[in-house]
């Protein structure tokens, strides 16, 4: 009896590792899961119109080292470095720090026009 029940353990904890493991790889994350929405505010910093932006990560997986395209990005406002940073043509986002699955971070700059920012590179995983 008792080797039935050690076998029958053995049995689903396989089971269960087997699952963990598909699950994780099926984990398909990429940068189009990044997605940047960009509004106004309807404030004025300075003189120049304020835009709020969202970036959130679509995805199960987490995200980190996130950088956005934003080649001559400026802003009359100050933005904490610690949100976003520049770094030559590109920015890093919160660091560098991970995003989980489906977070978001927001941040705001004053600037007209407004800046198209895309998501130019991250590093992908783990998976929840």
């Amino acid at each position: 009896m008792a080797r039935t029940t050690t076998t029958t353990t053995f049995k689903y904890l396989t089971f269960i590792l087997f699952l963990t493991l598909v699950i994780q790889g099926s984990c398909d994350c990429s940068l189009n899961n990044i997605n940047i929405g960009t509004t106004r505010s309807g404030r004025e910093v300075q003189g120049q119109p304020e835009w709020n932006v969202t970036v959130i990560n679509n995805c199960f997986c987490q995200q980190s080292q996130i950088k956005l395209s934003c080649k001559g990005f400026q802003s009359s406002e100050s933005i904490d470095p610690a949100i976003l940073s520049m770094e030559g043509d590109g920015c890093l986002l919160i660091s560098g720090n991970p995003m989980k699955g489906f977070d978001s971070v927001n941040f705001s700059y004053a600037w007209d026009p407004p800046f198209l920012m895309f998501p130019s590179s991250s590093v992908i995983g783990p998976c929840s």
